[in-house]
């Protein structure tokens, strides 16, 4: 069975002592199970200080097979921020803003142009999601309309090509926009005109949704993912634009990553869904799921490391 591990972002010391209490053991170097298989859920890069590390530790296990792995919006991002646009010379499909320079900061800083070139030429090989007989793993957000695009157009295009990057990072395609709901989740803009700044100093004017949930009788704030008690989001109405992506109660279990936690103690979403990013890039925990592979998830199979090491966030 499968050990399913969210966002890493960096953390690496955090890692190895989090397979440890999985019971993988190192054996020529690879960290492995004698009878279980991990899966990553994307965002290994960009935030922490032992990038290197866990890239080589994720990358050998899956290499090993020891392991399995989905990308992460890091990743894609990482990708479109190295790979030149060909419409406008001198410049990257992921422009190089103050934003997104700082972004990358860490993974750039850490890594040399050599290790820098291996690790985007291994997230050129991960998919966007997993489809398994007992589960599913996604990112941020199960849309089997947008990942149908997705597929088809790897087949199309060749998965991850530059091509493929082309059409799928430049704004008001259809793959554009598929790529941003499966990796970053659904969004809905703020009522009333409001801005909010995100630890990483972004202003932003939409916010992410329980997109796994209808939205009728939900409250803005609500059916935001994570919850705000703003008081002007608690008396506005989710707009009619919203893209949710309702997944039923009797589908398989589903994990995911990226919407950063911060419960200090995890637990499923429902018996069929649950969420492993608890935000350890900041001071949170580096969290997994243990999936047996019967019966409704449980918090009793979430097994956690709060963070160690020092985060250059």
């Amino acid at each position: 069975m499968y050990d399913v591990i969210g966002d890493i972002h960096g953390c690496a010391e955090e890692l190895a002592e989090l397979l440890e209490r999985l019971g993988y053991v190192q054996q020529s170097g690879v960290f492995r199970h004698p009878s279980r298989k991990v899966i990553f859920c994307g965002d290994f890069i960009d935030r922490g200080p032992q990038i290197r590390d866990v890239l080589n530790i994720c990358r050998d296990m899956c290499q090993q097979q020891s392991a399995l792995a989905v990308m992460g919006n890091h990743e894609w991002n990482a990708l479109a921020y190295h790979t030149a646009d060909p419409l406008q010379q001198g410049e990257y499909l992921r422009r190089h803003t103050e934003h997104n320079n700082r972004q990358i900061a860490q993974t750039i800083t850490q890594l040399s142009s050599a290790e820098l070139q291996q690790a985007l030429d291994w997230f050129r090989t991960l998919p966007v999601s997993l489809e398994l007989p007992e589960l599913r793993v996604v990112h941020a957000c199960w849309d089997p309309v947008d990942l149908q695009k997705l597929q088809l157009a790897g087949v199309e295009l060749g998965w991850m090509s530059d091509q493929y990057l082309q059409q799928a990072a430049r704004s008001g395609t259809q793959l554009f926009d598929s790529i941003e709901r499966v990796l970053k989740g659904p969004e809905m803009r703020f009522p009333n005109g409001i801005t909010l700044t995100d630890p990483e100093g972004m202003v932003r004017r939409k916010g992410r949704i329980r997109w796994f949930d209808r939205p009728e009788g939900l409250s803005f704030a609500d059916y935001m993912f994570p919850g705000l008690a703003i008081p002007e989001f608690m008396s506005a109405v989710v707009p009619e634009d919203v893209h949710p992506c309702p997944y039923a109660a009797d589908e398989r279990p589903l994990f995911f990553g990226h919407y950063w936690l911060r419960d200090r103690v995890p637990a499923p979403i429902r018996g069929n869904l649950a969420c492993l990013d608890y935000s350890v890039a900041r001071d949170g925990l580096l969290t997994a799921y243990r999936f047996q592979g019967c019966g409704p998830l449980e918090a009793s199979s979430f097994v956690t490391v709060p963070r160690r090491s020092a985060v250059p966030v």
